[in-house]
């Protein structure tokens, strides 16, 4: 009987996972979403009687918080809206042009200033400015004229405007009681979401943007749920997000939204996206001045969709709607980009090799797996493209262009595959190949094959588990800090018979020099052979073949030091010296398996193996 119910339960929880999933399939596929930060915050522009704002995070939505400035003044920018040349359809234009599937709008920021005619209070933009105008509503309806899905961006968290509304500075002057926070869950967020979900139609999701979980703040976990069961009376399929404040393993939250302006590392399986910035602000700030590039977005959109991520960029209209000339421009390379590569994003997954595989690019793949889309960002020279753990032969290659396809020559030796390119690459942002198969399977674990050529050995692509990786910079970690003993090992395929040339880069410091062992194992039947049986004669041949499946490097590692990065600055990190191991000389072409260890504790950068 318990066995029953153990399967019944087990396939409940099936249905309910399948269920989500295909209740925010729209958004997997959708992949480019419009964020739309607009509210009172807008008329500042960033400045407040003559100051910037005093926080160097430099969010122009965060200006009544970070100067301090009263309710009653804040409340005042509403005169500087300038109502006959704000026109929401235009946002919605403006995102289909851009080749984008839904818009968010900031329908109540951390300000607590309502942009809809709400009948919560008289804090909202219309009763502010007296227009009687309900953006909201002028919005959504251009959602449906264009075909636009509209989810709503709602701070159900912080709120400045209300007396009990959460605010960081309470951290300072006391915190109000759960009781008070209770009162204002109660007669503001409540009633304002249901006005938003009940007033305007169809809403695809609703944003929420708590960025910790709930333990952490003053919210209750009841009140999360009674906020996420009302949504889903009101609008079953209303998606939301991670940053309701509950884990993604919850069963009301639909996707999971990562921080601003943090990428994908890695494929996941779930519905995920990224909110980020096109310039540094969020709301409209007059002295931006860190606009991205054009290029720079593109990656960052190819980036998640590779591994399975959606990206939602924002815009900040002024105070007259206008979209600044920068955000209009690169939104609209994008948007020609898509109407052209469009295939290679829309509907499209990653796949699951490591996310930093390829230094030309990124890869995606078709829903149905039976093509790959390869971005190539940096166009080789030598005219070849290198593309590591493919296992079959792609039934056809082909440079997406312009007229059409322009079919490339394959070469393929074993999960190593060569493409034949033309001299010019297409695309001056991102061009993109397209690979079919009948079938595909990949290798997940293998070393990728350097642009030029030769196989770099780091931390990112090693096999082993649980190393501690560290940044020697500052930077993100990329350095093995290897313990004494400790044993690295990366798989790689060999794919030309020939001579190899072997390098590794350490730091070892002022200690007495560490005793290094690196071994080249060919992974083949002789190689399972248990260790210890190999004569001596065969360990010290550098020729690589079945008869002799491993070479065995020994060497020291010598001392070093610092480098200094900045003259002046007392700024040094450890230095990194290339360290010749030996050659070797493979006989065919194969898998084999490279482990490293040292008897000292060192940082390891990597090894470095290529054709001389």
């Amino acid at each position: 009987m318990m066995r029953k119910i153990s399967l019944f339960l087990l396939c409940c929880l099936f249905l309910l996972q399948t269920q989500a999933q295909t209740k925010a399939q729209w958004l997997e596929d959708a992949r480019f979403g419009m964020f739309i930060h607009w509210g009172l915050y807008s008329a500042s522009e960033g400045l407040w009687k003559g100051e910037r704002l005093r926080h160097p995070n430099n969010y122009a939505e965060w200006i009544q918080y970070r100067n301090r400035i009263p309710l009653a003044e804040y409340g005042q920018l509403a005169k500087r809206f300038e109502w006959e040349h704000i026109n929401p359809e235009e946002w919605v234009l403006l995102a289909k042009k851009a080749g984008m599937k839904y818009i968010i709008m900031t329908a109540k920021h951390h300000d607590g200033v309502a942009i809809w005619d709400t009948q919560v209070g008289d804090y909202s933009l219309p009763k502010l400015s007296h227009s009687g105008r309900d953006v909201i509503k002028e919005l959504a309806e251009a959602c449906r004229k264009h075909g636009m899905k509209l989810g709503f961006y709602y701070s159900h968290w912080i709120d400045w405007e209300h007396p009990y509304g959460w605010n960081h500075n309470q951290e300072v002057t006391g915190r109000v009681t759960d009781a008070q926070y209770n009162e204002y869950w109660q007669q503001k967020v409540i009633p304002q979401v249901r006005e938003l979900l009940t007033n305007y139609g169809d809403v695809a999701l609703m944003w929420f943007d708590m960025w910790i979980p709930y333990q952490q703040s003053i919210i209750k976990k009841e009140q999360l749920l009674q906020l996420a069961n009302l949504i889903h009376s009101l609008q079953p399929n209303c998606l939301i997000n991670s940053r309701l404040g509950l884990p993604m393993e919850s069963k009301v939250v639909d996707f999971e939204t990562l921080g601003d302006n943090v990428f994908g590392e890695a494929y996941v399986d779930h519905v995920w996206e990224t909110p980020g910035t096109i310039a540094h602000s969020w709301g409209y700030n007059a002295l931006e001045n860190e606009w991205k590039s054009t290029n720079q977005l593109f990656q960052s959109l190819i980036n998640n969709v590779s591994l399975n991520g959606s990206y939602t960029l924002n815009i900040g209209p002024r105070a007259d709607g206008s979209v600044p000339f920068e955000g209009v421009e690169r939104l609209t390379s994008m948007g020609k980009w898509l109407q052209q590569y469009g295939e290679a994003l829309y509907e499209n997954k990653g796949v699951k090799l490591r996310s930093s595989q390829h230094d030309w690019g990124k890869i995606t793949a078709s829903k149905d797996g039976k093509s790959l889309y390869l971005h190539v960002y940096n166009w080789p020279l030598d005219q070849v493209l290198r593309v590591s753990g493919i296992l079959e032969k792609p039934s056809s290659a082909s440079l997406l262009i312009p007229a059409g396809k322009q079919a490339l020559q394959i070469q393929q030796q074993g999960p190593m595959l060569h493409l034949a390119l033309p001299k010019q690459a297409p695309d001056p942002y991102v061009s993109v190949i397209q690979l079919t198969f009948n079938q595909l399977h990949l290798d997940e674990q293998l070393v990728a094959e350097s642009t030029f050529g030769g196989y770099a050995l780091t931390a990112k692509n090693s096999i082993t588990a649980g190393l501690s990786v560290k940044a020697f910079d500052g930077t993100k970690p990329d350095h093995i800090a290897l313990q004494a003993g400790q044993q690295a090992t990366w798989k790689l395929y060999l794919a030309e018979a020939g001579r190899y040339t072997l390098s590794c880069n350490v730091h070892q410091g002022k200690a007495n020099p560490a005793n290094l062992s690196i071994q080249v194992q060919r992974l083949s039947p002789a190689a399972a052979a248990p260790s210890g049986t190999k004569s001596k004669k065969k360990q010290a041949s550098n020729v690589l073949n079945q008869r002799n499946p491993s070479v065995h490097y020994q060497l020291q590692a010598p001392q070093n030091g610092k480098v200094t990065v900045e003259p002046n600055e007392n700024w040094y990190v450890e230095e990194f010296l290339d360290l010749p191991v030996g050659e070797i000389q493979v006989e065919s072409p194969g898998y084999v398996e490279v482990h490293f260890q040292s008897d000292k504790p060192l940082l390891f950068n990597r090894i470095w193996i290529a054709k001389p």
